[in-house]
């Protein structure tokens, strides 16, 4: 019985740890992407700067459509064979 409880606790705590470390990582992103918008919201003030922040903004979504009709095009050419 001893032994099953010393298992048993050892698992919890290699859980904690791991979920400890998935915490951190969180938090990192949290943090990174809280940096991230601070700095969009200053570029913001400076017009020229929140054309360009945007342009490329508007660059990834037209390739992100472009790369969509791209796969439904192959799908629908799959689905005629």
């Amino acid at each position: 019985m001893g032994e099953f409880f010393k298992k048993a606790f050892n698992d919890m705590k290699e859980s904690a740890k791991a979920q400890h470390e998935v915490d951190k990582a969180n938090l990192a992103a949290v943090k990174a992407e809280s940096k991230a918008q601070w700095e969009e919201a200053k570029a913001m003030g400076n017009p020229q700067r929140h054309k360009e922040i945007m342009q490329a903004e508007r660059e990834k979504q037209i390739e992100k459509a472009n790369e969509r009709i791209k796969a439904a095009k192959e799908r629908t050419e799959k689905a005629k064979k």
